[in-house]
């Protein structure tokens, strides 16, 4: 594959939940097998990358973000020389390769953290994790009051094999995902090596799981009782979150990824709502992107995206940074559902892919969202694998209605996902046949050929990806905006048809539109539309 300067500046990059892609051998779980059968789909849909959810070794307590050998994959997404097959055939294809890395925390059957079980407090092979007595008599209390973002305590005390209590371990997420101890260098040159294993192997770059969160105050200090352990909005700080010290971390990986040829991307997966902060990110010698989730969070109203597109663009222009775009991915509800569900939501979601292929910069997608899929809201309770489901004492489902495994043909369960009588580890919803890319493809109006189509345009023309942009004037409700050269976007955000000034060649719509006529363009309710000229 020839190099492009800096091609994630402008790429749309599809993000693949490995284990709900395409299943290959019948097991009911995606495979790395099974992603490269499909690989003919992503290069027709007009991506120009793809990144994998983990596939190495893993118990899979959170989905394969409990990792118990970096340099391998886990037997049930297949092996290492698949793996090396689907890197060689995308490439062929055109489409780079990216994949997380997970340096929060390991699993807890990594090598290093049963050693470290194994060892007395205070031995060397306890100091690779967060490893602290307790307070109170007998340390029979936590360290701190630190939450888990999957509910309960971000603690958990050992025992020994005779039921005597011991230290506690911190995991700022599941039990059997203790946090590293960045404080020692055994950590970075470990992860050190782990990159330069899988970008030697000819990956494209990473996602970084948990960007925020490698380093941690090492007073351990405690927390406001009501402050929310997952997200930092702006106004909460966390003392386990968005630390100084993760900075000059990611100068050192940015260094060892600038050694490879290509342009190697490093992505950074950090919930900070705050723009200015999570620029700091993607200063010159550090990341190259950072995932915009505040423009992910932002509800379907056009003075508040407009306000995060301004901001997100200004704080990352200061910086020299491209600004990234996404609508969903695995942690979230879908955004078909999150705007309102049914024929609305489907209406809104579409509007707003149109939206966001429209904005400079770069794009996430989520696999799925192609095809319109919803959130499955209603997976049986015996179904649910989400630690949160378990820790949050059953009162919250997680995520798993998000990652339910895409329908790729057929009318009944599983849809092409698997081999015909395969059953998928989750349960994919009666009526799927009719979201299925089979049941799409070609179609005219369907939301794959809606993607299919702004994906090439956005490709081929150059006004579209990285570059400037210009608010128009707009009615209220409505974003109205120009990118060079006279490529003119327009959303209607409101329930009511609305009349805007305009003029030129409909390239695509969301929804059905009437070119302009003399000057004028009537947007329907939650639709948005690309001009030409």
């Amino acid at each position: 594959m020839e190099p492009q300067s800096q091609w994630w500046r402008d790429a749309a990059i599809y993000q693949i939940y490995v284990r709900s892609f395409a299943d290959s051998n019948g097991d009911g779980e995606g495979d790395l097998a099974g992603i490269r059968e499909r690989l003919p789909h992503l290069a027709e849909l007009g991506v120009d990358a793809i990144w994998l959810t983990p596939f190495y070794v893993s118990p899979l307590a959170d989905g394969g973000y409990d990792v118990a050998d970096y340099r391998d994959v886990d037997p049930r997404f297949g092996t290492l020389e698949d793996f090396d097959a689907l890197l060689a055939d995308a490439h062929k294809r055109g489409i780079r390769v990216i994949i997380d890395v997970v340096p929060n925390h390991s699993s807890s059957a990594h090598r290093w953290f049963r050693e470290a079980v194994a060892a007395e407090p205070g031995d060397p092979a306890r100091s690779r994790y967060v490893f602290r007595d307790g307070r109170g008599p007998d340390g029979e209390e936590p360290p701190n009051n630190w939450k888990s973002v999957f509910g309960g305590a971000a603690w958990t005390r050992l025992k020994r094999p005779d039921g005597t209590p011991e230290q506690w371990y911190l995991h700022l997420f599941d039990s059997e995902q203790p946090d590293f101890d960045w404080t020692n260098q055994e950590v970075h040159d470990e992860f050190e090596d782990v990159l330069r294993f899988w970008l030697d192997r000819g990956v494209d770059g990473f996602r970084i799981d948990v960007a925020h969160g490698l380093v941690k105050d090492p007073a351990l200090p405690d927390v406001a009782e009501n402050a929310k352990a997952d997200m930092l909005d702006g106004s909460t700080t966390l003392p386990y979150f968005d630390q100084e010290g993760v900075h000059e971390i990611y100068r050192r990986w940015s260094r060892i990824a600038a050694e490879y040829p290509g342009d190697r991307a490093l992505v950074a997966e950090a919930w900070v709502e705050d723009v200015d902060r999570i620029a700091r990110y993607v200063r010159p010698d550090e990341l190259h992107q950072a995932f915009n989730f505040e423009y992910l969070t932002a509800p379907w109203d056009a003075d508040r995206l407009r306000g995060v597109i301004d901001r997100s663009l200004a704080a990352n222009g200061a910086v020299g940074a491209t600004t990234t775009w996404v609508l969903s991915n695995h942690d979230v509800t879908r955004h078909v559902t999150r705007f309102g569900g049914g024929e609305r939501g489907l209406r809104r979601a579409r509007a707003a892919t149109l939206l966001m292929l429209g904005l400079p910069g770069s794009v996430y997608l989520y696999q799925g969202e192609e095809l319109g899929l919803p959130e499955v809201t209603d997976l049986p309770e015996e179904a649910l694998q989400d630690p949160t489901w378990k820790r949050s004492g059953h009162t919250e489902r997680g995520r798993d209605g998000c990652r339910v495994p895409l329908p790729w043909e057929g009318d009944v369960s599983p849809y092409g996902f698997g081999p015909e009588g395969s059953v998928p580890w989750l349960p994919m919803p009666e009526g799927w046949g009719a979201l299925s890319r089979a049941s799409q493809r070609g179609v005219e109006g369907s939301t794959l050929e809606l993607y299919t189509e702004a994906l090439h345009l956005r490709r081929k023309l150059e006004a579209l990806g990285d570059g400037s942009m210009t608010w128009l004037d707009s009615p209220s409700g409505v974003l109205y905006f120009e990118r060079e050269p006279n490529v003119r976007v327009a959303v209607n955000l409101t329930g009511e048809a609305v009349e805007l000034t305009a003029s030129g060649e409909v390239l695509v719509s969301s929804a059905p539109v009437d070119a302009p006529r003399e000057g004028s363009l009537t947007l329907p309710a939650d639709t948005a539309v690309w001009l030409r000229g």
